[in-house]
């Protein structure tokens, strides 16, 4: 469904409530629509704290969102302006994040996970053949639409996004420690001189890994050595946590964390692994859900702190990340 652009006041046809949530340039709250009674959730952007450069990635951000309609993608329906704010009317979504709702089920097991990671490729396939990158899948980007226990993935924020035509590459460091793919690390290090759409699919291997145990594969205590694993590509199944995780679990994971993004696995050819087309292990993953409730209490822990540490050749790499993402 195409977004459409409005040329009168947003208070004029929506009545704003609630704050949900807020970044560093928008507020997002819930908005009720005079006539039809609908909730949906508006993100007002700052036009003024934003500026010119970072308003373009708003844009960049909406020309996506307009031209993707897949249900597990997160729908923008309509935009205002003003003189200082940018107005994003969205799809609500009040399930909350995909790894909280996790830990608070009675049983979870690798048909569950199966289940959600599918869903999250055939997002990502989407964006592909739109030629769209996302470049910033993590956790706290996968959302639930409602509270039930059948609810879909939602996949959220669209700022770091971008169009990337075939046989191109981007420069443009972006992304977030830990799912950040080594081609990207490469070519910041002048390794390497660019990257492609694959990059999406090594993040979906982060969080395949992580949905699997409840921690990531590659992780450090100091920056360096987490980036230096990365580009390395080297990561283990360690016991006990991957004792009753099936094989072909891990092989599809092998097939998305591979250095060499020619040899990666698409969207397309992960949909058809046999892990995500018939999956029958029900056994619970018990030991993945106590694991991802400790990392979910220390993810939220370091967002708290807003800490920024720059250490040595890697933490120029994340610093530089930092200030790409916004030029």
């Amino acid at each position: 469904m195409q977004t459409i652009r409005r040329t009168e006041s947003v208070n004029d046809v929506y009545t704003i409530g609630e704050e949900l949530g807020r970044g560093s340039f928008s507020i997002v709250y819930r908005a009720t629509h005079k006539t039809t009674g609908k909730d949906w959730a508006v993100k007002i952007v700052d036009k003024d704290k934003l500026g010119p450069k970072k308003m373009e990635m708003v844009d960049t951000e909406i020309e996506i969102l307009s031209k993707l309609t897949n249900s597990h993608i997160i729908r923008l329906s309509e935009v205002y302006d003003d003189e200082k704010n940018c107005y994003m009317i969205m799809e609500l979504v009040t399930g909350g994040e995909l790894f909280d709702k996790i830990v608070e089920l009675q049983s979870y097991s690798e048909k569950d996970a199966s289940k959600l990671i599918e869903q999250l490729i055939e997002a990502v396939e989407d964006l592909h053949k739109n030629k769209i990158v996302h470049r910033d899948l993590k956790p706290e980007n996968l959302l639930l639409s409602s509270n039930d226990a059948d609810a879909d993935i939602k996949l959220a924020d669209f700022g770091l996004s971008t169009f990337v035509e075939e046989h191109t590459k981007l420069k443009k460091a972006v992304g977030t420690p830990g799912y950040i793919a080594p081609e990207i690390l490469q070519t910041l290090d002048e390794i390497l001189d660019g990257y492609g759409k694959e990059v999406d699919m090594w993040s979906v291997g982060v969080i395949l890994y992580i949905l699997l145990c409840g921690f990531p594969p590659f992780y450090a205590e100091d920056d360096d050595e987490s980036f230096d694993q990365i580009i390395s590509g080297v990561f283990e199944y360690p016991e006990p946590y991957w004792n009753n995780v099936s094989h072909e679990a891990k092989d599809l994971i092998n097939h998305l964390l591979v250095v060499d993004a020619k040899k990666r696995y698409s969207a397309t050819q992960a949909l058809q692994h046999p892990w995500i087309k018939d999956n029958n292990h029900v056994k619970p993953l018990e030991g993945a859900q106590a694991e991802l409730k400790k990392f979910n209490a220390k993810k939220k822990w370091k967002k708290a702190g807003n800490a920024v540490r720059a250490l040595g050749r890697m933490g120029h790499l994340k610093s530089l990340l930092a200030k790409q993402a916004i030029k």
